[in-house]
């Protein structure tokens, strides 16, 4: 298998999963990727002291410019995005830190979504404003909400897709040609509910894609880190702030736990999907419910949507109960055995969390009038936000279904 995050069309996605950015260690032999910890690397040539001056040199010199395990990852996250190239970072803040912080600057508008995952959500209103980019918000299950959002100086579109915590679908194809026809130069997708194993943002018309690798790529809870995506000559750009002046890096032995997690996610994102499903179905039909948001439901305000843009439709669901949600969770608390009571998502392992309305609006969202009514409508006084793990679904609703 070539190094390289071509998108090789000849093979299947669990074999892409395996093998992409991994080789048989010429000298060794070793069949496993190599876990390189090394802050510092001899080079082969004499190269600049600057990082600015190593443009035409492929190889490593120091860990915060590059590393070759965190170069191996890279390769695989680009094969399985069927990308040109991507970046690895700290953590999924630090991936969308990099692109905003990295394209746009004083006086650009940014349009984002009024309800996303709230790291950014918080970043895009408390710190942007600071250094001079203008942010708006806007319901981006609308068309012509997000038209009449852009300005002769929006440089970014923001779409993430599901959404967290609200599990909206947005129409990547339709606004990405909507923003880019009207100047719009970038379209970032924030697409870690969905991994590439579900939709390719970038086949849709997105320019760069954003992942938790946190989450399910990582697969396992045991390790941070974050992932740009797109074409190379953007990723180049944005290479020199976003790694050695933001200094947002990976570790090496996070992006070797992270490329071991990767190997599993075809079969992991089955897996998840299949329980999800037969939760969110008992969900449904249980007295003590009031809502299930789940995109492989048909009640799914944008099922038919999620059926076109989603090959899998994730382990994410939210619901309400009628019984009122802080005292629910402090039984889960109590009671829960085998599902978590704990925040994170993706894991191999079952997490729930309570998301209270009035507390995110608060402190995160501090929604107008019009956006207010909009995300109550849908969260109701608030939610619980599972991420079902691969345990069997069964055994997973047993362990639920006491708390109701």
């Amino acid at each position: 298998m070539a190094k390289t995050g071509e998108n090789r069309g000849n093979l299947h996605e669990s074999t892409v999963a395996v093998h992409a950015g991994e080789f048989v260690d010429p000298t060794t032999r070793a069949s496993s990727p190599n876990l390189v910890m090394s802050a510092t690397f001899a080079p082969t040539g004499v190269t600049g002291f600057s990082a600015r001056d190593e443009k035409n040199y492929d190889g490593f010199v120091y860990g915060r410019v590059s590393s070759p395990t965190v170069r191996q990852l890279e390769h695989k996250l680009a094969a399985l995005e069927g990308a040109e190239a991507a970046l690895a970072f700290g953590s999924g803040v630090a991936a969308s830190h990099a692109v905003i912080a990295g394209r746009l600057s004083k006086g650009d508008h940014l349009l984002m979504p009024d309800s996303n995952y709230v790291g950014i959500a918080e970043l895009t209103r408390d710190t942007l404003p600071r250094f001079g980019i203008e942010t708006s918000f806007v319901d981006t299950l609308s068309p012509q909400a997000v038209a009449a959002g852009i300005r002769p100086n929006t440089r970014m579109l923001w779409l993430e897709t599901p959404t967290n915590p609200t599990m909206q679908i947005s129409d990547i194809k339709t606004l990405a040609t909507l923003a880019h026809e009207k100047g719009v130069r970038d379209v970032v997708v924030d697409s870690t509910y969905a991994t590439p194993l579900a939709t390719k943002p970038l086949s849709l018309g997105a320019d760069f894609v954003v992942h938790s690798l946190t989450k399910y790529i990582g697969g396992h809870g045991d390790a941070m880190g974050g992932t740009l995506i797109g074409r190379k000559v953007d990723l180049d750009a944005i290479n020199l702030e976003s790694m050695v002046h933001f200094g947002g890096v990976l570790s090496p032995f996070n992006a070797w736990l992270i490329m071991r997690g990767a190997a599993t996610l075809p079969l992991r994102m089955k897996a998840h999907q299949e329980a999800a499903m037969k939760l969110a179905t008992f969900l449904e039909g249980h007295p003590a419910i009031k809502r299930v948001f789940y995109p492989g439901l048909a009640s799914h305000p944008q099922h038919s949507l999620a059926k076109t843009q989603m090959k899998n439709f994730s382990g994410m669901l939210t619901f309400q109960t009628y019984e009122n949600g802080m005292a629910v969770a402090k039984r889960m608390v109590e009671q829960l055995e085998i599902i978590h009571y704990a925040v994170s998502l993706g894991h191999l392992r079952s997490l729930i969390y309570w998301i209270g309305t009035d507390d995110i609006e608060r402190s995160t969202y501090r929604h107008g009038p019009e956006a207010a009514l909009r995300f109550r409508d849908y969260m109701g006084d608030g939610v619980f936000r599972l991420s079902v793990g691969i345990e069997d679904g069964d055994d997973l609703w047993a362990d639920l279904v006491r708390c109701f």
